[in-house]
């Protein structure tokens, strides 16, 4: 039998990779974990937990002028402080960090805080001293990267979601590239924060792959919060001066920002992670193939999170981190199912998800019948904002089945979370339409929608 130093070696100290090294060493296994960057990976450092800090910071200016609506008077007009932001959330992130690192030496875990490289199916390299580790099992976790592109002529002076919070100053004018959710939440916090956003994409709208009627009511709500729009349009040339940033886009139009955020997607991130030492086989982009159980094409090498994009969500590589160690280690062999997860764009306001869109039900179902609902909060009647809050239900119109839910409005991510479980239960609409409201909530318009607004035959 060969000799190993450790069970298991990780690599990767973010949301899966933690979660895959406690639990097998919680089974009793030796387990050494690499990080090059800061214990807790994208989520807590450079991802979701300061991204929602910044949210709730960007929400109190709605909160200050609705006041007066409900009877409050502010003494004197409320001034923000973007130091003070960063270096709170500073704070919360080092404490979540300092959180998991203790979990990881509570369970016994032995953490390197290097770059770590691999040599061949079942040994690693440490970069900081060159020290070779002999691992029966390594588990990837590195996750992905923002993808720099369109590669034009000045882009070395745009910045990506990891940079952007902790510039130096809140800039006054702001262009980011890009449509997508990392693209969206950005807009609509910086907007609320008093920068003059202004967003170029190649699409025609934003947010590709939501339901349409999402992404319509999201366009409009950037809109009305005071984004402006380019849309199919790109990057041609950017040029730095005293005064800021001059963009060249490539319809012929030009934006001006003081500073420019490519947030056009992420990559794996697995270059020069020596994968071909082990013919472990990527694909065109990159990501690390796997099967059902997060095996790589080599047996001693598995791969979890962002880093095989297969669902690139926090939720998701936990549970292929926990999934991989039960089956691995403790004899209880664990499949993540990957359908109908749901999840929240935190926009304000925000969208939550889950199961097809329209779309997709149309192309895969003989017959899809919509419900839907618009209307104006209940919060907005007094203050006097002019929003709306957005319910999708669709239907297998043959067998009743909620096919998928989508919600524009305030706390959607929290509705989705709850709708994630009736729909991975299977429920039908008839069980929706049988189950009491919850009065006065907006969510009771889930339960409440009884007149069918479509059906699409196939």
């Amino acid at each position: 039998m060969a000799d190993f130093d450790v069970d298991l070696f990780v690599i990767g100290a973010g949301s899966g990779g933690v979660r895959a090294a406690r639990i097998a060493a919680g089974y009793g296994k030796r387990v050494m974990v690499a990080e090059e960057f800061r214990i807790g990976g994208t989520c807590v450092i450079r991802g979701c937990v300061p991204k929602k800090l910044y949210v709730y910071a960007s929400r109190f200016v709605d909160e200050f002028e609705d006041a007066a609506g409900y009877g409050w008077t502010i003494p004197q007009k409320p001034t923000f402080d973007w130091r003070r932001l960063v270096d709170s959330k500073e704070k919360e992130i080092s404490r979540l960090s300092g959180i998991y690192r203790a979990n990881l030496e509570r369970a016994g875990v032995a953490i390197e805080e290097t770059r770590a490289t691999i040599e061949d199916p079942n040994c690693v390299r440490l970069e900081a001293d060159g020290r070779l580790v002999r691992a029966r099992y390594i588990l990837v976790a590195t996750g992905a990267s923002p993808v720099m592109e369109p590669a034009v002529p000045g882009i070395e002076h745009a910045i990506s979601s990891n940079e952007v919070f902790d510039l130096p100053e809140l800039p006054r004018r702001l262009l980011i590239v890009g449509g997508g959710y990392i693209a969206v939440e950005f807009a609509s916090m910086l907007a609320r924060l008093g920068v003059q956003v202004t967003m170029c994409m190649r699409a025609d709208n934003v947010l590709r792959g939501f339901d349409e009627d999402m992404r319509n009511g999201m366009r409009d709500a950037l809109v009305h919060a005071g984004v402006s729009f380019h849309f199919g349009a790109l990057p041609l040339l950017i040029e730095k001066s005293a005064s800021g940033y001059r963009v060249t886009l490539t319809d012929g139009g030009e934006a001006f920002s003081d500073q420019v955020m490519l947030a056009t997607g992420r990559r794996p991130h697995t270059r020069a992670l020596g994968l071909e030492n082990a013919d472990v086989a990527v694909d065109e982009v990159g990501a690390i193939k796997v099967d059902a159980h997060s095996r790589t094409s080599t047996p001693s090498i598995f791969a979890v999170g962002d880093v095989t994009n297969r669902i690139n969500l926090t939720p998701v590589a936990i549970r292929e981190g926990h999934a991989f160690a039960d089956s691995v280690f403790g004899e209880k062999p664990t499949l993540v199912s990957h359908a109908n997860v749901p999840t929240a764009v935190f926009t304000t306001p925000e969208i939550g998800t889950v199961g097809f869109t329209e779309t997709e039900a149309r192309r895969t179902h003989d017959i899809v019948d919509i419900y839907q609902a618009s209307f104006r909060p209940m919060k907005a009647t007094l203050s006097g904002r002019q929003e709306k809050t957005i319910m999708k239900i669709i239907v297998d119109g043959k067998h009743d089945k909620v096919l998928g839910v989508h919600i524009l409005g305030h706390e959607a991510g929290e509705m989705a979370q709850l709708l994630g479980i009736a729909i991975k239960m299977g429920a039908s609409k008839a069980d929706f339409d049988a189950t009491m409201a919850v009065h006065p909530t907006a969510a009771e318009e889930l339960v409440t929608m009884r007149t069918r607004t479509a059906r699409h035959v196939r």
